[in-house]
């Protein structure tokens, strides 16, 4: 089997370098329509063959070529298709390829300290090259509004996962409403945060009537919640 080289077939009884660019380009273009639909992601796509050597020659294939994706195991990016002849003299070929995938992603539109807490005034939607964001990216501006910066970030720079967290809604000595509940049945009373807490967080809370200290959970702004 030959895995690449060149040939001195007649250009007539050959499969040309051009064939194989045509053959991979529609494959990856398919391949790349049916991840996104797979994967339900709304972007822009761009497909590129690399060059291949206009001096390869190999045999003319007298069965419909064989093209599938080596790798990555996603088509997306740096990308290595391998074509294969299964006729009467047949061949293997490596052909590497590009795709370039673009969607909207958060940005600060203007400098930013830590633990800023972010508002449409501070975020934007742009359209960038996803495979060049090796950190991770947010796509949607409810991801990012009300939440806390973790890092400044500088204006134009896409704001990762890892950038944000939730903000606190409850700052320490706040008077926060303790809830406890079993069943059908709930209790409130007056309480004092005694840390910062975000949703879902647990802080710890000194109930007001009985002075008692106990742990609870923030469930909004002033709420905490207590298991019976």
């Amino acid at each position: 089997m030959l895995a690449l080289g060149y040939s001195p077939v007649a250009p007539a009884a050959a499969t040309t370098p051009e064939q194989l660019i045509g053959t991979t380009q529609s494959f990856l273009e398919q391949a790349v329509v049916d991840y996104l639909q797979r994967s339900e992601i709304q972007g822009r796509h761009e497909v590129q063959i690399n060059r291949i050597d206009p001096r390869l020659r190999l045999p003319l294939c007298d069965k419909e070529l064989t093209t599938t994706l080596e790798s990555p195991a996603q088509p997306i990016g740096r990308v290595t298709m391998r074509v294969r002849c299964d006729g009467s003299s047949p061949w293997t070929v490596f052909v590497p390829g590009q795709v370039r995938l673009f969607r909207e992603v958060v940005i600060a539109i203007r400098p930013l300290k830590r633990e800023a807490v972010l508002s449409e005034m501070d975020v934007s939607l742009v359209e960038r090259d996803v495979g060049l964001l090796n950190q991770g990216y947010l796509t949607g501006l409810k991801q990012a509004l009300g939440k806390k910066l973790t890092r400044p970030l500088q204006p134009d720079q896409v704001l990762a996962p890892a950038n944000v967290e939730q903000a606190e809604v409850i700052r320490k000595g706040d008077q926060v409403v303790i809830s406890a509940r079993s069943g059908n049945m709930s209790v409130r009373m007056p309480g004092e945060a005694l840390s910062d807490g975000a949703i879902g967080k647990q802080i710890s809370v000194r109930n007001q009537r009985s002075k008692r200290v106990v742990k609870a959970r923030v469930i909004g702004p002033g709420q905490v919640e207590v298991a019976m």
